[in-house]
C-alpha cells in the first residue's frame, strides 16, 4: 500500500467517492434480503415438515383401536383319545399361542439381549439406538442398522402388516408412526404383556410362527422344556430366519446363537458357568435328529382328516360364515376340532390297507401324464393324458392307461417324447402320476352315535393333503349292495312283503323289453323267498320286487337313508336321466354313490331303523375356548320300523352265514352284511355290520377297468375281513337281539303261505315276521290231483296225458308284474283270480287246453300225438336219461272220440 501523500490522497477520494457507498450499501442489502430468504425457507421448511410430520401421525392407527395380539394361529385336530392328529396349518398361521407363565425366563433374556438391549428401559424407542444406527450410517454410507425397538417389532408385525411391499417413502411414513406409535403403546400395556405378544408372533423360521410352533418344529417339545442353548438358538433366528434357519444353515444359526449367548452374558443375564456349559452343547445334531424323525412341517394330511376339514368349512359356511372366512377361521383361527377318529381302530385299518402283502398279485399302476415342450422357435405345445392315451390308442384300440410296472410305464413316456419331439425341442415342464390299481377305500362307523371312527380312502403314498378321497368324493355304482336298501327296505317296511314272500326267477324283462339276467348266468331257479333273494343275491327276484313295490317307492326310502347323488329328474348331455328306475333295485345309477353313505345307510339297518347323520367331528373350539360349532347332538330320524330293520339283518345273517358274503365270516360276533357287483366285476363292494360297528369296503379301477383276477373280484370281502376281525378281537360276542313285535310261524317255503297238511310237508319252515303280517291265506302252490303232462296244469277230466300225484303249481303273477315276464299269459299260473260284483274275490283253478271241445276237434290223434313227441323231444333236452322213462300217452276215451 502507498502511504505518500500521493497515496493518502487517492484514498481519501476513493473514499468519499459515491460510487463506492453505493456499492456497500446495495451489498449490505443483498446481504440481508438473502439472510431473510434463508430464514423464512428455513421457517417454511421446518413449518411443511411439521405439518407433513403431524399428518403422518394424525393418519396412525388410533393406539385405542390397536391389538397386538397376533391373529394367525394353528388350528389342531384330536382324536377320541385327546391325541393330536392333525395339525392345519396356511400362510401365517403356523402360531400355538403361549402364556408369559410357560415362557423360560432364558428365552426373554435371550430375546431382549440380542433385539433390544435397553427394552426394560425405553419407552418404546430407542434414542441411542438411534443415534447409534445414524452414526454408523453416515460413516460407512450404509444405513442398513435398524435400530426397532421390541415394541416396534411388535407393532410392524401385527399392524403395519403390508410393509414388507413398501416403497421408501412408505417406509419413512411407517417409521415415524411405527415410533409414535410405540410409545402409545407403552403407555397403555406392560412390558411383560408386549413381550409376550412378541414372542406368539415373531417368524421363526420352516414356517413357524411363535416361540411355541418353533419349539415343537426344531427340539419336537413345547417351549416351557428348552434349555438355555436352545433359548439362544431360537432367538438367534429372529434377525433373518431363513439365513438362520437352525435346520437348514446351522452353521449360520451357530454364529448367532454365540452372539445371543455373549450378549446375555454380558448384560448379566446369565453367568460364566451357563455361558460355557451352553456353547459347548451340541444343539445343532438333536435339531437334525428331531427333522428326520418327525419329518418336518411337510406332513400330509390323512384321508380322515380331508374328509374332516371338509365336513367343518361346510358347516361354518351354514352357519354364516363366507367361504373366505370359514377358510380363514379353520386354517389361521387356531381352532381346536375333536374329531371322532377312534386311533386304535384307525391304525388298525392303516396297518391292513398300507400292507402291499394283503392286495393281490399283479399290481397295475394308471398313468395321469402332462408335458410342455417348447420348439426351437418358442412355441409351447401341451400334451395332456388324453393326447397321451389317443396316440397309444392308435397302435392299440385297448389300451386303457394301465402299465403292469412303473418300469413299462416309463419306458412308454419316453417312447411318446421321442415320437412327439423333434431336433431343437426341450421339455419345460412334466409331470408323471402312477397310481397303483386296484383302488380301494373303507368307511367305518359306530352306528350308534354316527360316529366315522376310521376312513381309508385310497392305496399308495399319499402325497399331498385334500387329494381325491375315494370313500368321500368317488361316485361309485353300489351293484347288488342295493337291493337290500333300494327294493326289501321299503318293501318289507310299507309294501307288504316279508322275508317268506315268494317271487318267480324265471325270464322278465325291463319296461323296455331288455331281460334282467341273474349274475351267475342263464340258469333260471323258479320260485324263491325274499330271504333267498338276498342270501344269494337273485337279480330277476330284485327287479320283480322293485316293480311290484314301485321304483317311486324305492327313491323315496333311498332319499332317506341319506343318498345325496341320487338323480330323480336330470338331462345330461340332452338326454333325460332319472333314478326312479327299475334298475335303481340292482345299483344302476345314473351317477353312483358315496362309500361314506353307503355305509350310513347300512349303519342305519344296523341302528335298528334309525338313520344318524354321519359325522366327523363333536365341537370346534375357537381360539378363546368358545364352541363355535357344537355337533355333538346325534341328527337322527326313525326311517324304518325296528322290526323292519331287524328282518333285514336277519336275512342278511345268511348272507355271511352261508350267502354270498360267507367268506366275511370271521366267527367272534355276530354278522350281517351284503355283497354288491357291478357289471364285469368294475365295482366289487361288501356293506356290512356287528352290534358294535358297521364298515363298507370298495375296490375298483380308477378308470373303470373290468376286474378278472378271483383274488381282486373277492377283494372287498378279504379287507372287510382283515379289518374287522382285528377291529372285533378284545370285544365279547354279541349277537343280534329280537325286538318286540317280532314274531315267527311255520310257512311253506314254496309260497310263503300257511301249509297245507299232507301237500307242504317237504317244505316247511319257520320264519321271522312283523306281528300282524304272518300270512293266512293257505299254500297257492302244491297241488294234489291230476296233471297234464303237456301244459304242465291241472288236468281237466278229458286229458289224455294225466298224471296223478302231488304236483308244484306257478301262483298267479300279480297284474303289476305280468307284462314283465317274458310270454306270459294267464294259462301260466294255476289259478285266476276273479272278482264277483261284490267285490269279493276268489281265485279259480286254470286246468290244461284239454277240454271237451278240443278233444272233439277233426284229427285228434295226429295232434295229441304231435304233443307227446314235442314234449318227448322237450323232456329229453333236458334230460336225456329221465326221458327214456316218458310212461307213454293215455288212449283217448272212447265216448270222447265218440262225441258222447
Amino acid at each position: 500500500m502507498n502511504f505518500g501523500k500521493r497515496g493518502i490522497v487517492k484514498q481519501a477520494k476513493t473514499l468519499n467517492s459515491g460510487t463506492s457507498k453505493w456499492g456497500k450499501k446495495l451489498s449490505l442489502f443483498g446481504l440481508y434480503i438473502m439472510l431473510s430468504l434463508i430464514i423464512g425457507l428455513v421457517i417454511i421448511g421446518a413449518s411443511a415438515g411439521i405439518g407433513v410430520f403431524n399428518g403422518i401421525i394424525a393418519t396412525a392407527p388410533d393406539i385405542g383401536n390397536i391389538d397386538v395380539t397376533p391373529s394367525g394361529f394353528s388350528t389342531f385336530v384330536y382324536d377320541t383319545d385327546g391325541n393330536q392328529i392333525a395339525k392345519l396349518v396356511s400362510t401365517d398361521s403356523n402360531r400355538i399361542p403361549v402364556t408369559m407363565d410357560m415362557v423360560p425366563e432364558n428365552l426373554t433374556h435371550a430375546f431382549v439381549a440380542i433385539e433390544d438391549a435397553r427394552f426394560y428401559d425405553h419407552n418404546g424407542i430407542d434414542i441411542q439406538g438411534i443415534i447409534r444406527a445414524a452414526v454408523r450410517g453416515i460413516t460407512s454410507g450404509h444405513f442398513s442398522e435398524g435400530a426397532s425397538t421390541i415394541t416396534q417389532q411388535l407393532l410392524k408385525n401385527n399392524v403395519f402388516s403390508g410393509w414388507t411391499n413398501e416403497s421408501k417413502l412408505q417406509s419413512v411414513k411407517r417409521k415415524i408412526q411405527e415410533q409414535y406409535l410405540a410409545i402409545q403403546l407403552e403407555k397403555k400395556m406392560s412390558k411383560e404383556d408386549i413381550l409376550i405378544n412378541y414372542m406368539n408372533t415373531i417368524n421363526l423360521g420352516s414356517n413357524t410362527l411363535g416361540v411355541q410352533a418353533a419349539s415343537l418344529r426344531y427340539f419336537n417339545k413345547p417351549v416351557s422344556e428348552l434349555t438355555l442353548s436352545e433359548c439362544a438358538v431360537i432367538a438367534g433366528i429372529t434377525q433373518n430366519p431363513s439365513k438362520f434357519n437352525p435346520i437348514t444353515h446351522p452353521e449360520k444359526n451357530a454364529e448367532r446363537r454365540n452372539k445371543v449367548l455373549k450378549n446375555m452374558l454380558e448384560q448379566g443375564y446369565i453367568s460364566q458357568i451357563e455361558y460355557d456349559q451352553a456353547m459347548a452343547d451340541d444343539v445343532y445334531s438333536r435339531i437334525q435328529n428331531v427333522n428326520q424323525e418327525t419329518g418336518g412341517d411337510d406332513t400330509v394330511n390323512s384321508y380322515f382328516v380331508d374328509a374332516l376339514t371338509n365336513e367343518v368349512l361346510e358347516d361354518l359356511m351354514a352357519a354364516g360364515y363366507t367361504e373366505t372366512q370359514a377358510y380363514t377361521l379353520l386354517y389361521s383361527g387356531g381352532l381346536k376340532i375333536y374329531s371322532t377318529q377312534d386311533p386304535k381302530i384307525q391304525k388298525i385299518c392303516d396297518d391292513v390297507y398300507l400292507d402291499e402283502s394283503n392286495y393281490p398279485e399283479g399290481t397295475k399302476y394308471l398313468l395321469s401324464y402332462k408335458l410342455s415342450v417348447q420348439s426351437a422357435d418358442g412355441t409351447v405345445t401341451n400334451h395332456s393324458s388324453e393326447m397321451y392315451s389317443a396316440y397309444y390308442k392308435e397302435q392299440n384300440k385297448n389300451f386303457n392307461m394301465l402299465y403292469s410296472s412303473k418300469e413299462d410305464a416309463e419306458a412308454a413316456i419316453e417312447a411318446y417324447k421321442e415320437a412327439v419331439m423333434t431336433e431343437g425341442d426341450t421339455v419345460l415342464a412334466e409331470r408323471i402320476d402312477l397310481t397303483p390299481q386296484p383302488q380301494v377305500c373303507i368307511t367305518i362307523e359306530e352306528q350308534s352315535t354316527g360316529y366315522i371312527v376310521a376312513m381309508v380312502g385310497g392305496r399308495g403314498e399319499k402325497t399331498a393333503s385334500r387329494t381325491l378321497n375315494r370313500a368321500t368324493d368317488s361316485y361309485r355304482q353300489p351293484g347288488s349292495t342295493f337291493k337290500v336298501i333300494s327294493t326289501y327296505a321299503p318293501g318289507i317296511d310299507s309294501a307288504g312283503l316279508t322275508l317268506a314272500t315268494v317271487f318267480n326267477d324265471a325270464p322278465f324283462a325291463y319296461s323296455n323289453g331288455t331281460l334282467v339276467r341273474n349274475w351267475w348266468g342263464s340258469e333260471y331257479r323258479g320260485l324263491n323267498n325274499v330271504r333267498t333273494a338276498i342270501r344269494d343275491s337273485m337279480n330277476v327276484i330284485a327287479v320283480e320286487a322293485i316293480t311290484l313295490i314301485t321304483p317311486q317307492l324305492a327313491f323315496d326310502y333311498l332319499k332317506n337313508f341319506g343318498f345325496t347323488t341320487l338323480v330323480e329328474h336330470e338331462v345330461i348331455n340332452g338326454k333325460p336321466f332319472s333314478d326312479i328306475q327299475q334298475a335303481t333295485a340292482l345299483g344302476g345309477l345314473t351317477k353312483g354313490v358315496k362309500n361314506y353313505e353307503l355305509n350310513a345307510a347300512y349303519a342305519a339297518i344296523a341302528n335298528g331303523g334309525v338313520y344318524i347323520e354321519p359325522k366327523l367331528y363333536t365341537k370346534v373350539v375357537d381360539h378363546d375356548g368358545n364352541v363355535i360349532l357344537d355337533n355333538t347332538e346325534a341328527k337322527s330320524k326313525r326311517i324304518l320300523k325296528e322290526t323292519t330293520a331287524f328282518l333285514l339283518t336277519s336275512a342278511m345273517q345268511d348272507v355271511v352265514n352261508g350267502g354270498t358274503g360267507s367268506s366275511v365270516n370271521f366267527g367272534t360276533t355276530a354278522i350281517a352284511g351284503k355283497t354288491g357287483t357291478t357289471s364285469d366285476y368294475v365295482d366289487v363292494w361288501f356293506a356290512g355290520y356287528t352290534n358294535y360297528y358297521t364298515a363298507t369296503t370298495w375296490t375298483g379301477y380308477d378308470n373303470n377297468a373290468k376286474m378278472k383276477d378271483p383274488a381282486e373280484k373277492n377283494f372287498s370281502k378279504t379287507m372287510w375281513r382283515k379289518v374287522m376281525s382285528k377291529i372285533h378281537e378284545d370285544l365279547p360276542y354279541s349277537s343280534f337281539s329280537v325286538p318286540d313285535g317280532i314274531v315267527s310261524a311255520t310257512v311253506c317255503s314254496r309260497s310263503g303261505k300257511q301249509p297245507i297238511a299232507g301237500l307242504c310237508d317237504g317244505t316247511l319252515y319257520t320264519e321271522y315276521f312283523e306281528e300282524g303280517t304272518v300270512p293266512t291265506a293257505s299254500c297257492d302252490v302244491h297241488y294234489a290231483g291230476t296233471m297234464c303232462a303237456i301244459d304242465g296244469l291241472p288236468a281237466t277230466e278229458n286229458c289224455p296225458f294225466k298224471t296223478t300225484g302231488v304236483f308244484e303249481l306257478t301262483p298267479e303273477v300279480p297284474p303289476a308284474l305280468q307284462s314283465g315276464f317274458v310270454d306270459y299269459t294267464p294259462a301260466n299260473s294255476a289259478y285266476t283270480t276273479v272278482t264277483d260284483e261284490n267285490g269279493n274275490t276268489t281265485q279259480v283253478l286254470n286246468t290244461c287246453h284239454h277240454t271237451y271241445e278240443f278233444m272233439m276237434q277233426e284229427g285228434i290223434d295226429g295232434i295229441l300225438a304231435q304233443e307227446q313227441a314235442a314234449a318227448q323231444a322237450a323232456a329229453a333236452q333236458a334230460n336225456p336219461e329221465a326221458a327214456a322213462e316218458q310212461p307213454p300217452a293215455e288212449a283217448v276215451p272212447e265216448d270222447v272220440a265218440a262225441g258222447n
